[in-house]
């Protein structure tokens, strides 16, 4: 907890105001840093010679202006500069909350009964390479045949060599965005896209340009003149289910895409981590367009979240240098769990999560499907997630935070957004809770707290 304390001697009336105003500018002033925990409305109150209420009235203030946030049960927190991308998951689980903010696959005790044997299975036949070897080359020849394998399920056709094998799909996009755009140069995404990818580039020093988008995905006009401007060297795509508006981009928009990107001599980062749960999905970018495509399948959405993996396959041409951006940033994927990966492939395991995935998700959908009727959203039956527009002049902040208050945490359309050309006010809504009568009342509570047009909130007195 920070040293700094307001002044009671500045204090000037309303009071709250004062007081508010004395934690701000300590925000801005870099004595209050992201994610410092803020004293409790008692002990400061009685610090100060305030009453609760002034504090809390100080505190809701801030909440107001974006720089601290509350957590039930945990306190208050200063946020992070408006600058940084905030994630659109609460921070904290509480028992009181049913949290629909964060995508997840649907998974049960049958899944963690599996994991068990896995590890038992691990533990029992462990190479000697994995347990001891610091060398890619020494570890992973034999599950990159195995990923290549997998991959062939799908049709896409790629050399072991060119597989990278990573800790889940976040590395595998840092990877390959790394690979396909050079410090300075910009790389295309759609306008609603992958709440880590704003982030990313500002860390990484590349420009991302958003994309106009409709229901098929990018449009191709929108990329045509992003490249044409001479900066962009790559375009992210989220093709199947896995992007915000949980749309599947038809194979003929796919086809436009990969023509404007052969024009252009564009990359394309193809994120397919549900490729292998969607039925009857359009053939992948990387089939299409095997010599410019990083293609993304991972394991923690389709199969369960202990499986931290990914395979990134990479085009010829940029194997090399996708295997060396990999091992500057995370050497090589844990051993250990690739070697239950390739086992489970090789066993039925992974194929059988992956079904079961498939129906427990269709499920979840008709559920949703029910209980979100005659509301505008868009989903699909194997993805992860439903997205909600909001109504004419209802903000998703503030509906976000009312959610948040009457007991579900969902996720506000702002994560997402590369930028607020076109914005329509919506949020996500994560539907792999693991309790389904959890998810039946966190979706009803969405639904009435929609239909009963909640007014903003007010300050506590």
């Amino acid at each position: 907890m920070t040293q700094w304390r307001p002044d009671p001697a500045r204090l000037r009336r309303p009071a709250y105001l004062s007081l508010a105003d004395q934690f701000a500018r300590a925000i801005a002033d870099g004595q209050l840093p992201s994610g410092t925990k803020l004293r409790p409305h008692r002990d400061l109150a009685y610090e100060l010679g305030l009453s609760v209420q002034t504090v809390s009235r100080a505190y809701n203030d801030l909440i107001r202006r974006g720089l601290i946030a509350g957590k039930v049960g945990s306190g208050s927190f200063v946020l992070p500069p408006a600058g940084d991308s905030n994630p659109p998951y609460i921070a904290d689980r509480s028992s009181e909350v049913i949290d629909l903010s964060i995508l997840k696959p649907v998974s049960d005790d049958h899944h963690i009964a599996l994991m068990r044997d896995g590890l038992h299975w691990v533990a029992e036949n462990l190479s000697a390479s994995s347990a001891l070897s610091f060398r890619p080359s020494s570890v992973l020849p034999h599950h990159r045949h195995v990923a290549a394998g997998w991959l062939k399920r799908s049709g896409i056709e790629v050399a072991p060599d060119n597989i990278v094998i990573t800790d889940g799909a976040t590395s595998a996009i840092t990877t390959a965005v790394m690979s396909a755009v050079p410090c300075g140069a910009t790389l295309a995404a759609p306008a609603l896209t992958h709440h880590l990818l704003m982030p990313l580039c500002k860390y990484l020093g590349l420009h991302l340009e958003g994309l106009a988008c409709d229901s098929d995905g990018i449009l191709p006009d929108s990329l045509d003149i992003a490249a044409e401007k001479g900066l962009v060297r790559a375009v992210y795509t989220q093709p199947t289910a896995i992007n915000p508006r949980a749309n599947v981009t038809s194979l003929a928009r796919r086809r436009d895409i990969v023509d404007i990107a052969r024009r252009h001599d564009l990359f394309i980062v193809e994120n397919d981590i549900l490729g292998d749960v969607v039925v009857g999905a359009p053939t992948p970018y990387a089939m299409l367009a095997p010599e410019r495509v990083f293609h993304i399948r991972g394991f923690t959405k389709v199969a369960l979240p202990g499986l931290r993996l990914a395979y990134l396959s990479a085009p010829e041409r940029a194997a090399a240098v996708a295997a060396n951006r990999h091992l500057v940033t995370s050497w090589m994927a844990t051993p250990l769990m690739v070697e239950l990966l390739s086992h489970w492939i090789e066993d039925g395991t992974l194929p059988g999560l992956v079904a079961w995935q498939r129906e427990a998700l269709q499920r979840r959908h008709t559920l949703a499907q029910a209980i979100l009727a005659g509301l505008d959203f868009s989903a699909h039956p194997q993805g992860l997630h439903v997205w909600l527009n909001l109504p004419e002049g209802v903000d998703e902040d503030q509906f976000v935070a009312q959610a948040r208050v009457h007991g579900v945490a969902i996720a506000s359309g702002q994560a997402f957004r590369v930028n607020d050309h076109q914005r329509r006010n919506a949020v996500r809504i994560a539907l792999g809770t693991k309790r389904e009568d959890d998810l039946q009342r966190g979706l009803g509570l969405v639904r009435d707290l929609l239909r009963s047009s909640p007014e903003p909130l007010l300050p506590l007195l």
